[in-house]
């Protein structure tokens, strides 16, 4: 019998979850070398479930990022988000759980609570991140605790920002990946559109640009976009619940929304690799937050 000495090439999925602002896109971004998630230091940036697509010579890893989990589901959205997140262990082959170096929070333990429940044979590994913001001495006993608790098959002390022994964590999850060919072309790194990406981008802007002034109470939906060779011209909505809230977006004079298309602009033409043509207007949708049908065509 001839024995095939080249190995087979594997192709699976991995589903990150976690409790909000723990750093799960940050992670993402990093692991496939490319950033397709906007982050913000802003809890629930994320909203949707979003494939990045790792690609080697050896085989094909799907990471799905996931909304951060809510302990309370006090709106609409909110429920919709945690929907999504649960949605997305459905099919995976591996479950990595990030939590942080802070130490296991209310929220934390209900997930946990919820992981055990739903999903006892799906394997699991613990990503503890942000180990570059506490004192050595102390990660130790929550390793200890973490490991007692929760019984993983790995638990991975990382930091995703620096950048620290994500090398460790791709090769732990390489092992939990049944065989199988490529699914996605190996020059693809996400399975959202180019309008998706573009409405994220500008989210992301205005995310980090109002801060506490408006946390969660806007989205953003691409009417135009049309490319050529050369080129995109992208016309994104803005849609906030008050009129209040509208003239905090446009800001002074429309300083605020220039310097959001402005930064958008910018990174969209890095991202597609043309220049782009952004317009931006806002637009009062009362209640689309707590509304089924907007969140459901807001995607």
């Amino acid at each position: 019998m001839t024995i095939d000495p080249t190995p087979k090439p594997y192709f699976g999925y991995a589903a990150v979850i976690g409790r909000p602002n723990v750093g799960k896109s940050t992670l993402i971004n990093h692991l496939i070398g490319e950033k397709i998630n906007i982050t913000s230091r802003k809890p629930q940036t994320t909203r949707h479930q979003v494939l990045g697509i790792f690609s080697e010579p050896a085989g094909q890893m799907i990471l799905v990022d996931t909304p951060g989990i809510h302990k309370h589901e006090r709106r609409t959205l909110n429920r919709f988000m945690n929907r999504a997140a649960w949605q997305a262990l459905a099919g995976v082959n591996v479950v990595v759980w990030l939590l942080t170096a802070e130490g296991i929070s209310e929220e934390d333990q209900r997930i946990g609570e919820l992981i055990q429940q739903r999903n006892e044979q799906l394997p699991l590994v613990i990503a503890v991140n942000k180990i570059d913001q506490i004192d050595k001495p102390l990660l130790l006993p929550l390793l200890a605790q973490i490991q007692e608790r929760y019984a993983p098959e790995h638990i991975v002390p990382i930091s995703a920002l620096k950048q620290l022994n994500l090398d460790r964590l791709q090769q732990l999850l390489r092992q939990f990946m049944p065989i199988g060919a490529p699914q996605f072309d190996t020059e693809q790194l996400t399975d959202r559109s180019l309008r998706f990406l573009a409405a994220e981008r500008i989210r992301e802007k205005l995310t980090r640009q109002l801060g506490d002034e408006l946390p969660h109470e806007l989205a953003v939906q691409i009417e135009s976009f049309t490319e050529d060779a050369t080129l995109a011209r992208i016309h994104g909505l803005i849609l906030v619940e008050r009129a209040s809230q509208k003239s905090i977006v446009i800001g002074k004079g429309g300083e605020r929304l220039k310097s959001v298309g402005s930064q958008a602009r910018q990174e969209l033409e890095q991202l597609f690799d043309k220049k782009v043509m952004l317009e931006l207007w806002v637009k009062v949708k009362t209640g689309w937050t707590d509304d089924e049908r907007s969140l459901t065509s807001l995607g």
